[in-house]
């Protein structure tokens, strides 16, 4: 499996075959206070923007590897992981990324890839954390974000056309984090979604469940009249969600702990 790592601004590498590369225009949305090094990696199709208090590219491409080697080892053993759209039993002996997927995807009743760029983004920021000297580390994986920071951040909501994208700001607060901040999408992307929100953002101390919330939310929400029943859906899935931000169009809907940046 190869893998490649590029500065920041620049292409860091092609999605799967037959996916052109998307240039993410949307990566300089975190607003961390103070310099931070940025750097991105790309293993096939895991697309990495990351920042930390240091380059760490090297060993973001290690733990990039054993987080797929463990997803691939096992779809090739249990291939009804990979094209599942509901739940799948618990595993005791499947790896701990696969276990937190599954487990994730149970909570929100979707399939367990639908955690999958959650739970790298969070293994990857937990390894990384653990490094001497790191205090720092903001991993983006493909609009799915893993923040652990002693600092105060600003998360900006990308949602596609709306007229609302790029208008909300999410503040979180460096008591909240670790947190996982990902969000699901009808409408940007070529991710799948029965839905057509422009976005929906999700806040959990599991970037798995957040991401895995999210697609399940993202589902329910054809038009803006569903904004109410994806909030509710959210409330449903507690605990472990902190709150969720809902954009269809020119509206907007929000529920549980999410602070707006003035």
């Amino acid at each position: 499996m190869n893998g490649q790592t590029e500065r920041e601004g620049r292409p860091s590498g092609r999605d799967a075959p037959g996916h052109r590369y998307e240039f993410r225009t949307y990566r300089n949305r975190i607003a961390p206070e103070g310099n931070l090094a940025a750097f991105s990696v790309c293993v096939r199709e895991t697309d990495l923007f990351l920042r930390a208090d240091r380059d760490l590219s090297h060993e973001t491409l290690e733990t990039v590897h054993a987080c797929r080697a463990q997803i691939e080892t096992y779809i090739l053993h249990h291939p009804e992981f990979l094209h599942a759209r509901t739940p799948l039993p618990e595993d005791p002996l499947a790896p701990d990324i696969v276990r937190r997927m599954l487990l994730a995807a149970r909570r929100a009743e979707v399939g367990p890839m639908a955690a999958v760029a959650g739970a790298i983004a969070e293994s990857v920021g937990r390894s990384l954390r653990t490094l001497p000297g790191i205090s720092n580390v903001m991993v983006e994986n493909g609009g799915d974000i893993y923040l652990d920071c002693k600092r105060d951040l600003r998360v900006e909501v990308h949602a596609g056309q709306s007229s609302l994208s790029g208008k909300i700001i999410l503040m979180i607060r460096s008591d909240r984090m670790p947190l996982g901040v990902c969000t699901s999408s009808g409408t940007v992307g070529h991710s799948f979604s029965y839905g057509r929100a422009d976005a929906v953002c999700v806040l959990s101390v599991s970037a798995a469940l957040a991401d895995a919330a999210a697609t399940r939310i993202g589902n329910l929400v054809k038009s803006a009249k569903d904004i109410e029943r994806g909030l509710k859906t959210a409330e449903e899935i507690l605990p472990g969600i902190r709150g969720v931000v809902i954009i269809c169009g020119s509206h907007m809907g929000l529920a549980g702990d999410v602070e707006l940046a003035g």
